[in-house]
């Protein structure tokens, strides 16, 4: 059982810190486009999306919560598309009836981004990469569009056109959904009355994008990549696996490996001294869950987010102090306290600089050793101030 519980909480596509909010069963939706014109200027022909809601929406068409998800995971945010789901969604504990984000009183919208990197799971709806080219019945692989996180809100605010939506309460993300907040609230400065960026920051400055680099180096290095046309073939599974494998470590804190593994070995009985086939239990268990959600994840989907991240700052603007100047709402920055990945410094430093500005702007940091999954696996513990932001 313990193993279980490490396994589960190592990735973030695999998270719930509660057992159910009461969103309870949700549908997934597909929007879909006939175009659309990417920030680069290329033309993506019948574009799909997967969305799901929670709660409902007012009569004013203002109540909406717009919640965009982070680097690995999906729009499913919260409940569960089946009875039999393994875990509710990674936000369960903080999205429901009388919970931080209050569905008696928020519309709460979710989508799947554009080269979302689960898929291949079924259940995801994402145009990408693995998409059919038209005219050529293959996919596109790198022929696609680069892509940006202000195309991913763009697609977001035309559903939210299509519903009839007139303004949004909060954009509310964790990581790469911060990022989306943010450039919510930047592009749509008269339409987003709050933003709260959970374990986010405001622009992704060169140390972040020589990280993110180093996620895509192995896909890039595997020779089943083949410039990204490896599809019916053999997949590049190996470097997919080993950039989920750095992902993890990097989303994670000595504190929590230190807990969780210690220095134990992978087996009792195979000391590590003793072979080269002997391993220690966090590198055995960091390899089984990678390997394992790589086979249900695709490579370039990865490889498109990565660029799409080093790729942002905050407004799509020239520099991060312009684009924050774009925001008129009330921010709430919600930073790790042992965040390795993007660390609560550059969350304050988003914070001054609003400040600056003469921007409503705060922060409140988690609390814990798990890193920067803590902003997706420990919410509960800011779940009462952040309630009071979206309800004041």
């Amino acid at each position: 059982m313990r193993k279980l519980a490490v396994l589960a909480a190592i990735f973030a596509a695999m998270p719930a810190f509660a057992q159910d909010s009461g969103v309870g069963i949700v549908e997934k939706k597909i929007f879909e486009m006939p175009s659309y014109t990417t920030v680069g200027g290329a033309t993506i022909p019948n574009l799909r999306v997967g969305w799901e809601s929670y709660g409902r929406l007012n009569a004013a068409r203002d109540n909406v919560v717009i919640v965009p998800h982070f680097f690995s995971g999906n729009s499913n945010a919260a409940g569960r598309y089946r009875a039999e789901q393994a875990a509710a969604g990674y936000w369960d504990g903080i999205i429901g009836p009388g919970k931080a984000i209050d569905t008696d009183k928020y519309f709460v919208i979710s989508v799947d981004s554009l080269v979302n990197l689960n898929v291949r799971d079924g259940v995801t709806v994402s145009t990408g990469p693995a998409s059919i080219e038209p005219g050529t019945n293959r996919p596109y692989g790198m022929r696609f569009p680069i892509v940006t996180i202000r195309d991913f809100v763009n697609v977001q605010k035309a559903l939210l056109d299509q519903l009839g939506v007139a303004s949004v309460h909060a954009a509310v993300g964790a990581s790469m959904g911060s990022f989306q907040a943010l450039e919510w609230a930047a592009a749509f400065p008269d339409f987003v009355k709050r933003v709260v960026p959970v374990i986010g920051v405001g622009e992704a400055d060169a140390y972040t994008i020589a990280r993110l680099g180093t996620w895509a180096q192995p896909i890039l290095m595997d020779p089943n990549f083949r410039n990204g046309d490896w599809y019916g073939g053999p997949e590049p599974t190996a470097g997919l696996a080993f950039a989920l494998k750095m992902v993890t470590i990097d989303a994670r804190h000595h504190g929590w490996a230190d807990a969780a593994f210690g220095r134990r070995w992978a087996a009792i009985d195979r000391n590590p001294l003793a072979s080269w086939e002997n391993r220690f239990a966090i590198e055995a268990t960091l390899d089984q869950v990678a390997l394992a959600r790589a086979r249900a994840s695709d490579a370039n989907h990865f490889v498109y987010l990565v660029r799409a991240n080093q790729l942002f700052v905050t407004g799509h603007r020239a520099n991060l102090e312009e684009g924050l100047g774009q925001i008129k709402a009330r921010a709430l920055f919600v930073p790790a306290e042992s965040d390795l990945l993007l660390v609560p410094a550059y969350a304050q430093k988003a914070v001054d600089i609003l400040k600056r500005q003469g921007k409503q702007a705060d922060l409140v940091a988690i609390p814990g050793n798990g890193g920067h999954l803590d902003g997706v696996l420990a919410m509960a513990r800011v779940a009462a101030r952040l309630k009071a932001f979206l309800d004041e």
